[in-house]
């Protein structure tokens, strides 16, 4: 079967990098496939293009995968990239079509959820209630208020030593503007960011912080963003604490909502720590893959 690669226009540019976009279809010009190419453009960053790639299960092996693949990674290499990173779960079709083509596996991630209506209330309640002398719990819909922001933008240093395996992600560099605009992106698209912070009492500076995003609707599972603590502050159980507080709000205020989602990299015991002892229970496996061009 003969298959076209049609180069596609997308819209989804940004702050930090832009989108591009080709749909495979066949002689009748039905789509069997499509591929979508970010190309990261913050400072940092720029050696890096990430690969969301499908194909019809229908239409598997039959070279549409590989004709899209080989556009992709063209324009990568014409874009001057260093290297192209994608996600498969693990035994399924595209797991074994990167490994096929050359990709190499860099990161592995367990995903987990929690049900909320399992949730143990009454251990949420007793690690929220626990002190932990010197901080505090605050939190705030949407956007930081204007009195933490500085801070915040601060704490989000907390993610710079982030287990990442061998996938070269460079560096993530956050400021005040990149802050708001990955808050706006949540509301533009119709869902609810709620953050959770541990305030240190001694200068009211931001320590740690955890993040969830909820669907506008309150139905279905909320996706935890990131969660981290300052290297300073570790050792305290801060990310455990502002957890806890995090699923407690999401049970109170979305009753409605079936479960919540996170995913951490094999490498990061400590946080699958606090998620075993919280209760999220794991669905999944999902691979990183990187291609060095």
């Amino acid at each position: 079967m003969s298959i076209r690669i049609t180069a596609l226009t997308d819209p989804d540019v940004g702050p930090s990098g832009y989108r591009l976009a080709w749909l495979a279809s066949d002689t009748d010009g039905i789509p069997v496939g499509s591929a979508f190419l970010r190309l990261f453009t913050r400072p940092g960053q720029e050696h890096l293009a990430e690969l969301d790639l499908h194909v019809h299960p229908a239409e598997r092996r039959n070279r549409t995968g590989s004709r899209l693949l080989d556009t992709a990674i063209a324009a990568a290499r014409q874009d001057g990239r260093r290297c192209v990173i994608t996600q498969a779960e693990a035994g399924s079709p595209g797991d074994r079509f990167l490994a096929a083509r050359g990709f190499r596996r860099v990161l592995t991630l367990t995903f987990t959820r929690l049900p909320l209506a399992e949730a143990d209330i009454t251990a949420l309640a007793d690690i929220i209630e626990q002190p932990h002398p010197g901080y505090r719990l605050t939190s705030w819909e949407g956007t930081v208020p204007d009195a933490l922001a500085e801070t915040f933008v601060a704490s989000r240093h907390a993610m710079d030593d982030m287990p990442m395996g061998g996938t070269d992600f460079g560096t993530v560099t956050w400021d005040l503007d990149r802050v708001r605009a990955a808050a706006a992106a949540v509301e533009k698209r119709g869902d609810l960011l709620h953050t959770v912070v541990a305030i240190d009492e001694s200068d009211g500076s931001i320590a740690g912080f955890t993040e969830l995003v909820v669907p506008g609707d309150g139905k279905g599972d909320g996706q935890h963003y990131g969660t981290g603590v300052l290297p300073e502050h570790r050792g305290h159980g801060l990310g455990r604490w502002m957890k806890a507080a995090s699923i407690r709000h999401a049970r109170e205020r979305h009753p409605d909502l079936g479960g919540l989602l996170t995913d951490t990299a094999d490498n990061n015991p400590y946080m699958q720590h606090i998620n075993d002892a919280l209760g999220y229970a794991p669905t999944h496996t999902t691979f990183e893959y990187q291609l060095d061009l």
